[in-house]
């Protein structure tokens, strides 16, 4: 037996639980209740509580096929066997030219990027665009911090005047944080945070003696601010057909465990489970189809990636999660009769105020400790949530921002030459530091959009997205405080010899891009209405990224589940009353 042999022998009964082909055999009338076009973070829960409330239900995928665990063929792998060290080679960073612009691709996970080559689009201006081509997609990629939002972050262009309020409030989906949280399992401590509302958690993973050492500084000497273990979803208790986290801090190649939450291994069985679910992969999803006299969806054009083959499936409602620029394509891409700048887009919404959040990086030494290590390797930091436009504060920049981070040990501090001194340098571990990104939130502007190019086509012909957008004046202040802040407290705190980065990621490098056909109350001013329901189409649906409002600065993917399982729940409600 080698290696994966023998992991997949070990976890046989995780395996037994999952298996199943991965593109079932489609049914001869190809017509559903329901089609799910995506299979990330928000397409797998569509398709999970759709299936669960009894809906025939295809979920199309545009990448290849993966299978839980038997597919995470690096999972077992040592560093050693890699033979590159980690780095991708010179010819695989031109296959993947925008991917390895994000810190995420590595030669062990490689596997799960799209390939740029054959899926281009135009940046009017740079837009780092992070995809993944699998079944699953990002939600085999993500960082796993789930935060719920509270009302700061729900009425804040309300408070502000900038971009359209919300149409729902905390109260009208924290149930749905609740049932979210219950399934996905997330690991965190209650705190009693305004900003940031306590969950339904599992026991949370332990701060390392400088984080504590921090803690304890920081909220003395600043009781506004809060120095907290990291909400994420990793399993610290077990549920079922999945395993507990074990330090391993290998996340990005796949979890044979089931540890972290996925598609493939949490959404994906649940939906499988009840018998109702078809899974197209391989299909490029390229048009959502309109009765023109009705305005009603019909189904789903797609381009089958292996044939080039066309392809319609028919169903009564269509929920689409491609993630933010993909269902940006598709309804720009979905033109007819009724709909002649794309679907859902009467008033030149879809497309317009992409947002994502700016990312800075900042450490500094920590001295002391040298006694002392930690266990494991942790796969979550520490976070201090906002704690600035809090209230009547007068600053020079609208919104908030926040930190995550975490405190290490370096290794082979000082050791050079070469042999097996040289070696048994790297096995010390050095002195300490504390490392922090900062997260800022991007407010909405009409501007940064995202349209077709009709002057270069894909490799089905196709034409490609165009992508405009920047970060403005209000992004570069909070930037600028984001570093003079941690800097005067990391001083604060005794922290020495304090480093920034001293500049702002691009846009879609912070991979939480959101906005381009946001929810609200009129029609005139949004795509969406407060159930995640486009207002000139009444059976379809979009819960992914696009749909937001506003991008507080927070993590956003427990607010899509969130909002996918509401919208899922009104879906068939309506259905059954017929009036969609």
């Amino acid at each position: 037996m080698n290696a994966l042999n023998i992991f997949q022998w070990l976890f046989n009964p995780l395996i037994r639980t999952w298996a199943n082909p991965l593109t079932e055999t489609m049914p001869e009338n190809s017509s559903f209740d329901a089609i799910v076009i995506g299979s990330g973070i928000s397409g797998g829960w569509a398709a999970k509580e759709l299936c669960e409330k009894g809906l025939k239900t295809l979920l199309l995928e545009r990448g290849r096929p993966l299978q839980h665990v038997q597919d995470y063929t690096t999972a077992p792998l040592d560093p050693w066997q890699f033979p590159h060290g980690g780095n991708l080679t010179p010819e695989e960073k031109k296959k993947h030219h925008v991917q390895v612009r994000h810190y995420s691709i590595r030669e062990d996970n490689k596997q799960f990027y799209i390939n740029d080559l054959e899926n281009p689009y135009v940046e009017t201006s740079r837009y780092d665009w992070v995809r993944a081509d699998v079944l699953g997609g990002r939600s085999l990629l993500w960082a796993r911090m789930t935060f719920r939002w509270s009302d700061l972050d729900f009425e804040a262009n309300a408070r502000d005047g900038v971009g359209i309020d919300w149409p729902i409030r905390y109260k009208e989906i924290a149930p749905w944080y609740d049932y979210v949280e219950k399934f996905t399992g997330i690991s965190g401590s209650r705190e009693n945070i305004r900003q940031l509302p306590d969950g339904i958690f599992q026991a949370p993973m332990e701060l390392n003696c400088v984080e504590k050492d921090l803690k304890q500084k920081m909220e003395a000497r600043y009781p506004e601010r809060k120095l907290i273990i990291g909400r994420v979803a990793n399993l610290t208790a077990g549920l079922p057909g999945r395993g507990t986290c074990q330090y391993r801090n290998l996340c990005h190649r796949g979890c044979p465990y089931g540890a972290y939450f996925s598609t493939l291994s949490a959404t994906l069985p649940a939906a499988r489970k009840t018998g109702k679910l078809t899974v197209r992969t391989d299909a490029i999803a390229n048009r959502i189809l309109v009765d023109d006299d009705t305005g009603r969806a019909t189904g789903v054009e797609i381009i089958d990636r292996e044939t080039l083959k066309t392809e319609v499936f028919h169903a009564r409602i269509v929920f689409c999660n491609a993630s933010t620029l993909g269902t940006t394509f598709l309804l720009l891409n979905s033109d007819s009769k009724r709909f002649p700048q794309g679907i859902g887009n009467d008033h030149d919404l879809v497309g317009r105020f992409l947002m994502d959040h700016h990312k800075t990086g900042m450490s500094a030494d920590i001295e002391g400790f040298e006694d002392t290590y930690y266990f494991g390797r942790r796969p979550t930091g520490v976070y201090i949530p906002r704690f600035k436009n809090m209230g009547d504060e007068k600053l020079d920049f609208l919104r908030a921002y926040n930190y995550q981070g975490g405190a290490y040990r370096t290794r082979g501090a000082g050791a050079s030459g070469v042999g097996a001194e040289f070696k048994e340098a790297l096995t010390e571990a050095g002195p300490w530091r504390v490392g922090f990104t900062a997260f800022g939130e991007c407010l909405p502007y009409a501007e940064n959009r995202v349209t077709l190019s009709r002057e270069k086509q894909d490799i089905y012909g196709r034409p490609v997205l165009a992508i405009n957008a920047s970060f403005r004046e209000n992004e570069i202040r909070m930037q600028q405080d984001e570093i003079r802040t941690m800097e005067e407290m990391m001083q604060s705190l005794g922290a020495k010899n304090f480093q920034s980065a001293n500049n702002m990621s691009f846009p879609g490098n912070a991979n939480h891009e959101m906005g381009t056909a946001r929810m609200g109350r009129d029609p005139k001013t949004s795509v969406l209405n407060k159930w995640n329901q486009v207002h000139t189409v009444k059976n379809l649906f979009i819960t992914d990224g696009s749909c937001m409002a506003s991008c507080s600065s927070v993590n956003p993917s427990l607010t899509y589940m969130a909002l996918t399982a509401r919208a899922v729940d009104h879906a068939v409600s309506e259905l059954k009353k017929r009036n969609i």
